[in-house]
Formats: C-alpha cells, sequence, structure tokens
C-alpha cells in the first residue's frame, strides 16, 4: 500500500472545533491498497474533525456506488453504497489501532492518516452478495440467466389423491372418538 498524501489531516495548525475535509474517491485508491474487486468507483466522502483540547473527533461519511459483477450473472451493475464511521482520536505514550473506535496516537504526532479507515470503512459498505438489480425484477436478459432457468430442477406432481390405506384406517381412529 502506498502512503496517499491527501487523505492526511494536519491537525497540530488547526484552531479547536469542527473542520471539514472532503475526497473523491475512485477506483485509483482501491488499487493503491491492491484491492481489485470493483470495476469502478464514484464516492464523496467527508471526514470532520472535531479537535478539543486533549483529544479529537473524526466523523467519516461516504455516499456513491462502486460497478461490481452480480454474483448470479457476473453482469457489470452500479451499487449504491453509504457508510458513516465515528472514530476518538487520544493522545498515548505508543501508537495503538487495536479499538475499532479508538485511535491513540503519540504525543509528537501532528497529522493523522485516514486513508485505511475510509477504505475499510468502504469495503464492508459494499453487500456481500452482489444481486443484480435486473434480477431481482426480472428485467435483466442474460444467457447465464436463461441458461440457469433450463438446468432448474422440474417439480415432479405426485398423485395427492393415492394415500397409503394403512394412514387412512389409523386417520379413521382420531376422527371416530
Amino acid at each position: 500500500m502506498m502512503k496517499l498524501k491527501e487523505f492526511f489531516i494536519p491537525f497540530s495548525g488547526l484552531k479547536l472545533g469542527k473542520h471539514e475535509f472532503g475526497y473523491e474517491i475512485d477506483n485509483t485508491f482501491f488499487e493503491s491498497f491492491e484491492y481489485h474487486e470493483f470495476n469502478s468507483a464514484s464516492i464523496a466522502v467527508t471526514a470532520i474533525l472535531d479537535k478539543m483540547n486533549n483529544m479529537m473527533e473524526l466523523t467519516i461519511e461516504a455516499e456513491g456506488s462502486v460497478n461490481v459483477d452480480g454474483d448470479l450473472t457476473g453482469e457489470p451493475f452500479d451499487q449504491p453504497i453509504t457508510s458513516d464511521l465515528h472514530l476518538v482520536v487520544k493522545f498515548g505514550e505508543e501508537y495503538n489501532d487495536e479499538n475499532d473506535e479508538i485511535l491513540v496516537i503519540p504525543h509528537g504526532e501532528h497529522q493523522i492518516n485516514i486513508s485505511q479507515y475510509i477504505y475499510e470503512m468502504l469495503v464492508l459498505a459494499v453487500p456481500q452478495k452482489r444481486v443484480h438489480p435486473g434480477v431481482l425484477d426480472g428485467t435483466l436478459q442474460s444467457e447465464m440467466l436463461d441458461k440457469l432457468e433450463e438446468l432448474q430442477p422440474k417439480e415432479i406432481k405426485e398423485e395427492s389423491e393415492s394415500t397409503d390405506p394403512r394412514w387412512d384406517d389409523l386417520k379413521k381412529l382420531l376422527t371416530d372418538k
């Protein structure tokens, strides 16, 4: 993974209060993490850093879409995604990001890199099962769907009239009270 310079927030020169940072994420962002699951991406990310005397709060919100291949047909489609992340940034003796909601950075640090948090947030925002919307509403015409329809097991119609006569006698016992 290469260091993405635009995702470093230099908080040491900022005044106390809220500061907003905006990012446009495309496929090159994911390629820098060697993640190639998306055909393309167009996501707007907003990071709001609330700087306080002894800590900071970081809120990251994302909205957009990624182009992925459907699991059922392999047809590409745009999957809309929205996600948000809340992170508390505290100062301590050494760097510690073991907790999902709390980041501890050393006292001497003057900037924070949020690229890893954005990456994880966006990858986890995409559903595990990627179903093309045309499959759900029946409008997608695909060779794969035609083949699946052809290979679908046929219903076997059993005669519900013919039953085992032994069971019929037992059923009579229940109704002959």
